[in-house]
């Protein structure tokens, strides 16, 4: 693709839109609650309550506009779809560049703080032979990149589009990918279909289903698996089964209320983080904010949510037949949603390195950023 094609970015939002805001969260209208349920019955309506207030009276965006825009920032197109990338050089002698990937509830926000830490290693207690060239883009319908107008825009559509951005836009022959929730995927079937142009692929979510060995009897460690995989699907599923289904039915809301879109999101990086039921133990009120109003300032919930109807409906789901054999580094936060033994993640992924983390969640970059950074340099430092 043409180098002219590429056009610098920045986020900036209006004044009007920042107003709008602040009305709509003076006029919310709360329901109401059984009490003394705290969020068994999803998010706690004191908790919301006080964010709300806290978003009306305190928060302030163009601190956190400063703060994105302090990495270069870019827009090209690709078969017809706006994509906006981080694209951050690194800081080392030869740094490798690094494909990073995003999910949903979240967005390019969640890299600020490892972003430094994999372009700058030397500056974070590392070598800087080990640095990387980071470019992160949104997934299409995400934050700064368009909203798909055609139906499909799937994993498979999407690591496509990243590959084209990687190679045809700027021109790297090989790169790292890295990924955690829908950019797991991504990242996964990139090492399915384009080994060839990979170092390697580092994984912070795997997905293996139904990878067991079915003629031995199953291990403790796969019948706690196959629990845990039990209860997320009772318990955890709710969200997925709305967006896979009837995404544009929820958007109305979510489109037009901040608190509800603060609602929905917010409970899942409370429920999915290593916060032990304390949200700001692991994340800020700013951070939580910041987050959320990127979906609110590019209206991109209704987009980002047609993801799970797109995979639902377009799935792509690892070959049970056949292992990915790109080199992968895995690397198992204790709180991620789903921690698969490490025989199921062999039969599916060629692993190299098998990192058992301390401390984490599903948001790593976020929550473990230190750790989540070293174990990628780590991984790709043996990638020659």
């Amino acid at each position: 693709m043409a180098e002219s094609k590429i056009a610098p970015f920045k986020v900036q939002v209006s004044d009007e839109v920042l107003k709008d805001l602040r009305e709509r969260l003076t006029r919310t209208r709360f329901p109401d609650e059984v009490p003394d349920t705290g969020w068994e019955y999803g998010t706690n309506l004191a908790y919301l309550r006080q964010l709300v207030e806290y978003w009306r009276s305190s928060y302030n965006w163009r601190a956190h506009e400063a703060e994105i825009n302090r990495f270069a920032q870019f827009r090209t197109e690709i078969d017809g779809l706006g994509i906006h990338y981080i694209h951050e050089p690194g800081r080392g002698p030869n740094p490798k560049p690094l494909l990073l990937t995003h999910g949903w509830p979240g967005s390019i926000y969640e890299f600020m703080r490892i972003i430094p830490m994999l372009t700058d290693p030397a500056a974070h207690g590392g070598d800087p032979n080990h640095s990387f060239t980071v470019i992160a883009p949104s997934l299409p319908g995400y934050g700064f990149s368009d909203h798909p107008r055609t139906r499909a825009m799937n994993i498979q559509a999407i690591a496509e589009l990243f590959h084209q951005l990687m190679t045809g836009v700027l021109g790297f022959d090989r790169y790292c990918a890295q990924g955690g929730d829908w950019g797991a995927a991504v990242t996964s079937r990139l090492g399915e279909i384009h080994g060839d142009r990979l170092y390697g692929i580092h994984l912070n979510l795997l997905f293996v289903g139904g990878r067991r060995d079915h003629s031995s009897e199953l291990t403790d460690e796969e019948k706690v698996f196959l629990a845990d995989m039990d209860h997320f699907r009772r318990e955890e599923t709710g969200y997925q089964w709305i967006q896979g289904t009837r995404p544009q039915t929820l958007a109305y809301g979510l489109n037009d209320s901040p608190a509800g879109l603060a609602a929905w999101i917010v409970e899942k990086f409370r429920t999915w983080s290593d916060c032990a039921g304390d949200v700001e133990k692991r994340f800020t009120k700013d951070q939580l904010l910041t987050n959320i109003m990127i979906y609110w300032i590019t209206q991109s919930i209704n987009s980002s949510t047609r993801l799970y109807y797109e995979s639902r409906h377009h799935p792509w789901r690892p070959d049970t037949n056949q292992r990915i054999e790109t080199p992968t580094g895995a690397a198992l936060f204790p709180r991620e949603l789903l921690k698969p033994p490490r025989a199921w993640a062999e039969r599916a992924f060629n692993i190299q390195r098998w990192t058992v983390m301390p401390a984490g969640g599903h948001f790593a970059a976020m929550e473990e950023p230190q750790l989540l950074a070293d174990d990628i340099r780590a991984f790709f430092s043996t990638m020659k």
